[in-house]
């Protein structure tokens, strides 16, 4: 093993988190909303442009730490998109070969993103091929699978250590409401809500972690019925979050409430948040809001203040082709003005 190489690496890696300032807590004001705060937590400012980028930092030091991942290893991951995107960028950081193997319908977008920072895309027909097509290739090419649905939630360190979670509390301090009254969040790994949902126990708040799920996951059916057989024959429409078979990263029994948002909410709520913030988002942040406005009504209905927390995960432009072109929309969701009426209802002065 090459120590010299792998002291290189770390501290490669290390020396991008220094560079890279905090993500933005952005305070979304709703005249429907009196005295609830809503929060977005804007992932998108990371220099690979997701969520996935902290989660890629995480896998890539856990590799090396491991002896996993030593110099000129091939990286291989299966992912439909954003993680593919953050490894590919940390791959070539380090100078380390990058495969993605993912859906033929990933985002082209996502596909010219990972070949820009030097990876190789490697199409399957399905979601549910991933995996295995994922360790058949790195065992021919003697390369690394960093497999993050079953790594997330152990390569983070929930403790602290400057993660999502204790960056939203401190973030969060100054505001009218420090406490929330619930993180709203979506999972595809499962790694993030297993993060948020350790640190909320470990500090003892008494925030709830709400984790919503999109059609055709089968997350939501596990958490209630605890079945880690289930599969879906579907993959999910909203792209990085929602999948096939329950992950091992994902950590029911951290989580306080899951909620089902319908594909055609979670593109209506995507869309209608640029008419808030001047810019597009991803459809899984539709996702995440949808769900944080199903909880803000609550509370405005049983007459409580307080704040709710829920994450930006990533930019619209990377959908212009799916989420944001009305003939995709069309005939993969159909109409999604009647929900968008409901998000008008819904955050309209009661």
């Amino acid at each position: 093993m090459n120590n010299s190489w792998v002291k290189y690496a770390i501290n490669e890696i290390n020396a991008d988190a220094q560079r890279s300032a905090d993500t933005h807590l952005i305070r979304l004001t709703l005249t429907g909303f009196p005295g609830i705060n809503l929060y977005l937590k804007d992932e998108s400012t990371h220099p690979t442009g997701s969520l996935k980028h902290r989660l890629a930092r995480s896998l890539f030091l856990y590799g090396l730490c491991n002896g996993w991942i030593k110099e000129g290893t091939t990286i291989i991951e299966a992912s439909s998109g954003s993680t593919a995107i953050s490894e590919a960028w940390f791959a070539r950081l380090l100078g380390l070969p990058f495969i993605a193997v993912m859906p033929y319908c990933t985002a082209k977008r996502k596909v010219e993103q990972i070949e820009f920072y030097g990876g190789r895309c490697h199409f399957v027909d399905s979601a549910c091929e991933i995996y295995a097509e994922s360790e058949r290739l790195a065992k021919e090419l003697n390369g690394h699978y960093m497999d993050q649905f079953t790594f997330a939630e152990r390569a983070t360190d929930w403790r602290g250590n400057n993660n999502i979670a204790d960056s939203i509390f401190r973030q969060m301090k100054n505001e009218p409401h420090p406490v929330p009254e619930a993180i709203v969040m979506s999972a595809g790994t499962g790694g993030t809500s297993a993060t948020i949902g350790r640190y909320i126990r470990c500090q003892g708040y008494d925030t709830r972690l709400v984790v919503v799920d999109p059609e055709n996951s089968v997350f939501f059916d596990y958490w209630q019925q605890r079945d880690s057989t289930l599969r879906s024959p579907i993959g999910s429409k909203i792209e990085g979050i929602g999948r096939p078979r329950v992950e091992p990263s994902f950590i029911a029994d951290v989580v306080d409430e899951m909620l089902r948002v319908p594909d055609a909410a979670s593109v209506a709520t995507a869309q209608w948040l640029e008419t808030q913030l001047g810019r597009k988002v991803g459809a899984s942040t539709g996702t995440n809001m949808w769900g944080a406005l199903q909880l803000a009504a609550q509370m405005r209905n049983e007459g409580r203040h307080g704040s709710i927390v829920t994450l930006l995960c990533d930019s619209g432009e990377r959908y212009l082709e799916t989420y944001y072109n009305p003939q995709w929309v069309a005939a993969n969701l159909g109409d999604i003005e009647p929900w968008k009426a409901q998000i008008a209802l819904l955050t309209s002065p009661q």
